[in-house]
């Protein structure tokens, strides 16, 4: 499920989930562990990697339609859940985005400090509204505060995956390298930020994450019910099995 590379101080975690790193209950709460274990035995900074060329394609939707609504409900927990521990991360990390980023991967992108995504014909966003799902205001924030208000508006009404030029032009991620070069390009820029003073350095990014770790300070208090309704409504399940189906005859 997952690979954990130690660069001296720097914890990498790398998705491991053939075939394309899809999200499933296993995949996120493994993510949740590592990132409290490279705290644990004290890590400065982290790195969140995926395969060359495919970061993750999102959420498994194959195996997310198999589920009653108790169990889509504890899926979509578990993922605010993956996304309140990045959020709380008391040290910085960086997505090393490695590939394709849809959905659930450009989402969990967000929640780090700083994006390095591979140059490349590789695409990424929220791409929710395309499938049928809708987007809530706890995700919409987290693409506000990186992209503004207007900019998020018009990629999540579209459901747009955009090319990693677009990522950077539209300020979705920070930094274009190539694709055998994205950790290096991560690591390189938590070193830089790991050698500032680190009682200023943390305690100011404390406070400029404070939207994201006040949204997620209780995953109980996310609008998941209404979020799980809407997973159900006919029209989003008719797209989904659609989706499903597409899959089955790329195997």
């Amino acid at each position: 499920m997952l690979n954990l590379v130690k660069h001296d101080a720097v914890t990498e975690i790398q998705l491991a989930r053939p075939p394309v790193n899809a999200l499933n209950l296993d995949l996120l709460r493994a993510l949740q562990a590592a990132l409290a274990q490279a705290v644990q035995e004290g890590a400065r900074g982290i790195v969140l990697s995926g395969a060359q060329g495919m970061f993750s394609a999102g959420v498994d939707v194959p195996e997310l339609m198999t589920k009653d609504r108790a169990g889509v409900r504890e899926f979509w927990r578990e993922f605010f859940l993956a996304c309140a521990a990045l959020a709380h991360a008391p040290v910085p990390v960086v997505a090393a985005i490695t590939g394709h980023s849809p959905a659930g991967g450009a989402v969990l992108s967000l929640f780090c400090d700083y994006r390095v995504m591979a140059q490349g014909p590789y695409r990424i966003g929220l791409n929710e509204v395309q499938v049928g799902l809708v987007a809530p205001d706890c995700i919409q924030m987290a693409l506000r505060r990186i992209v503004g208000a207007y900019r998020a508006e018009r990629l999540l009404i579209a459901g747009a995956l955009i090319d990693a030029e677009q990522a950077l032009a539209t300020g979705f991620v920070d930094d274009l390298t190539g694709v055998d070069q994205v950790v290096t390009r991560a690591l390189h820029w938590l070193n830089e930020t790991l050698a500032l003073p680190s009682h200023a350095m943390l305690a100011t990014r404390q406070i400029a994450r404070t939207d994201l770790t006040s949204t997620y300070a209780d995953v109980d208090a996310l609008p998941i019910d209404t979020f799980v309704d809407a997973f159900f409504h006919d029209q989003t399940q008719a797209t989904l099995k659609q989706l499903v189906a597409r899959l089955k005859k790329k195997d």
